[in-house]
């Protein structure tokens, strides 16, 4: 192993002995609590007959057998583009868990929204507090106890966060994460963000931009950009979550539904019942947790994930922090080019080598664990295979030993750059991340006045109003989990972008997000502690010099000690953003939120109390 990696994942180890005994301690009672049979034979007769009662062919199975039974949490909508592929599944899944011996239901639904549809809407504030919602969602679809294994059907942004975190509390079970994959490649991204940022200085006029959205998102499956949703891809890949080389085939295709049968396949095979039984708590351990930041930072992945992925590893009892994520990013080398940070999109690094050729590369250079145990039966170097079909048969070989496109994807030995995308930052303001593998060397430093907003939409006001001109930090507050729910701000990029087109020096600060596709203007985000906290940005005033230097891993203001601790902190009035459009059912995840650095979640409130 590269020695910074094994330090850090030590250190993840022994910070996180008490959660993850405690965890491990849990799983090991429910597995216990499984023993001698199918989960069902412990129901009462009329617990089990309500359970197989509408299971058709499947009744006789579930009544009287001793086969396993797959759970099916989904995430299917048709108004989700990435999830609309989903709506078959579940008849393929069960035919394929019925012709392995096995059955298969449907255990629940979650819900999967998209923040493409609530960018710079009302809903978008229900966007973060959904991954905890959808957790919740899972753990009720489960805790029927009828289930032997479990697949899960998401792809994007909460959702496939979410979905793990409520599986986590079932970690006994063996647990499989099955894709749809992307849309096929539509309008460019280098060519839609171009008439994104025309709309934004008022030279293209709405129905241009409509048709260049259009042309982008255009058919079923994930957008093919490499954001949020496609990160969470990579992940599930570099903690063995999914059949080896599922994250990036196509919706529609022999191929996906191939491998969705294997996945129910496997999936028996896994359970207590089967002949290699894999937990999800085994699967999912600080190594697996290593591979997945990792892997973010060689690909350039979503800044979200540094919320996200915080959450999701707590749920297994595994503490992390941005600290982590920063020093494993410096010694990790950028090695994909996909847009923002490049111009190609997702199915052109797939077809360029794709996951599995960065597994390889991160497996031979000592930079992830290779021997997790991944869903599939094997470990992570097995997960760098690529799957293809022999006529009818889904078989697996070995990927191309060289990228197919080094203007996408490299060697480590060759990288587009010697660091990994994300850093922390910290100072005087707090702490936060920056996301620097889509903004050039010459912009990653800067200091400059602030201008403050208390919302994206106030800065929008004052660009329009031709107000924002020279040098600038823009300082957005009020947009953490706490204030109004941590809403993403990508709304943002095109007009920060047309101001550093036209030659000014500027960046973003604020205690909200940004997604994935946050582009080439440098953006501090998530720094806690947030203004609603009391934070520092809450101090913040017009015309104070503000640093930032994602270099150097600085965020910090000029002002004389006496004068900062003279100032008063300011509240933004946030009693718009208590109600409508649901808000006002999200009252208590804002009141017990923990901070961005411990997840931004409510599920972990007693431990998340003391970090705020």
């Amino acid at each position: 192993m590269h020695p910074v990696v094994a330090r850090v994942t030590q250190r993840i180890v022994e910070r996180s002995v008490p959660a993850r005994a405690d965890y491990l301690a849990r799983m090991a009672q429910a597995a216990a609590d499984h023993e001698g049979g199918p989960a069902r034979q412990r129901l009462s007769c009329g617990n089990l007959a309500h359970g197989f009662a509408a299971a058709g062919a499947d009744k006789p199975s579930l009544r009287g057998g001793n086969a396993g039974n797959i759970g099916i949490v989904t995430a299917y909508n048709d108004m989700l583009s990435a999830h609309q592929p989903m709506e078959q599944y579940p008849s393929l899944i069960r035919m394929a868990a019925r012709n392995a011996g096995g059955s298969a239901q449907v255990a629940g639904g979650v819900p999967a929204m998209c923040d493409g549809v609530t960018q710079g809407r009302i809903g978008m504030e229900l966007s973060l507090f959904s991954r905890d919602n959808i957790a919740m969602a899972t753990a009720v679809s489960l805790s029927h106890d009828m289930f032997d294994a479990v697949l899960c059907l998401g792809v994007c942004d909460k959702i496939v966060p979410g979905l793990l975190i409520g599986a986590l509390s079932f970690g006994h079970l063996p647990v499989i994460f099955v894709p749809a994959g992307p849309m096929p490649a539509g309008l460019s991204n280098k060519e839609k963000a171009a008439v994104r940022q025309r709309y934004a200085e008022g030279k293209a006029t709405r129905e241009e931009l409509l048709d260049a959205e259009a042309a982008s998102y255009h058919s079923p499956g994930t957008c093919t950009f490499y954001g949020t949703a496609n990160s969470n891809q990579t992940m599930m890949e570099a903690m063995g979550l999914h059949m080896p080389g599922t994250a990036f085939v196509n919706p529609g295709t022999p191929l996906r539904d191939a491998l969705t049968v294997a996945a129910a396949e496997q999936a028996l095979r896994i359970s207590k019942l089967g002949d290699d039984y894999r937990p999800l708590c085994e699967t999912i351990d600080e190594r697996a947790i290593v591979n997945a930041m990792v892997s973010l930072a060689a690909t350039g992945g979503s800044t979200n994930h540094a919320i996200h992925l915080v959450a999701m590893a707590r749920a297994a009892g595994v503490i992390i922090d941005w600290d982590d994520l920063d020093e494993l990013s410096r010694v990790t080398p950028l090695i994909v080019r996909a847009y923002p940070n490049g111009s190609a999109d997702i199915n052109h690094f797939h077809a360029a080598g794709g996951i599995g050729f960065v597994l390889r590369e991160l497996i031979d250079a000592g930079l992830v664990h290779a021997d997790i145990p991944c869903v599939h039966g094997g470990d992570l170097r097995q997960q760098a295979m690529e799957p293809y079909l022999d006529g009818t048969a889904l078989r697996w070989r070995d990927g191309p030993k060289q990228s197919l496109d080094t203007s996408v994807v490299r060697p480590v030995a060759d990288p587009f750059d010697h660091e990994g995308g994300l850093r922390r930052v910290q100072g005087n303001l707090g702490r936060g991340i920056v996301k620097i593998s889509a903004v050039a060397p010459e912009y990653r430093k800067i200091e400059a006045p602030a201008r403050i907003f208390e919302s994206q939409d106030d800065l929008l006001l004052a660009f329009k109003a031709g107000t924002l001109q020279g040098d600038l930090i823009a300082v957005i507050r009020g947009q953490g989990p706490r204030a109004n729910g941590m809403p993403e701000l990508h709304k943002l990029t095109p007009t920060l972008a047309a101001m550093q087109d036209r030659g000014q020096r500027v960046a973003l600060l604020t205690d909200g997000r940004m997604s994935g596709a946050s582009g080439k203007v440098l953006s501090a985000i998530h720094v806690t502690p947030e203004a609603a906290d009391g934070g520092p940005i809450s101090k913040l005033r017009d015309g104070d010099r503000i640093r930032i230097d994602a270099e150097a891993g600085t965020i910090d203001v000029d002002v004389a000690a006496a004068e900062w601790e003279s100032r008063a902190v300011q509240h933004g009035d946030l009693r718009a953003n208590r109600f409508g459009f649901g808000r006002e059912l999200f009252a208590m995840m804002r009141a017990q939120v923990g901070t961005a650095e411990a997840g931004g979640s409510a599920l972990f409130m007693d431990e998340d109390r003391s970090a705020r």
